[in-house]
């Protein structure tokens, strides 16, 4: 089990990328957060089994349609287990 916080900067905000991470997420059995920041760009911290992080971290650097991805910070990390469900956070 491993942590992933990622920053994803570009066009992400408007076209359904939280709500894409998030279903992605939860299908992938992963638990953390994700949200939109006002600088507009989208944040996430999830954390599980190393795979289903790289699965969500691919989603991350394509994006759903409509998505232009031009920067994608990644900060792995070992697993806090702070959560228990996945989650879309307020605006920050």
């Amino acid at each position: 089990m491993a942590r992933l916080h990622l920053l994803v900067r570009g066009r992400v905000q408007g076209i359904g990328f939280r709500a894409t991470v998030f279903d992605y997420a939860v299908d992938l059995g992963l638990k953390g957060w994700v949200r939109n920041n006002r600088d507009g760009s989208v944040e996430c911290v999830a954390e599980g089994p190393t795979d289903a992080l790289e699965a969500l971290r691919l989603l991350c650097r394509r994006g759903p349609p409509g998505a232009r991805i031009t920067s994608l910070d990644e900060l792995a990390e070992p697993e806090r287990g702070e959560f228990s469900a996945f989650h879309v956070q307020p605006t920050h």
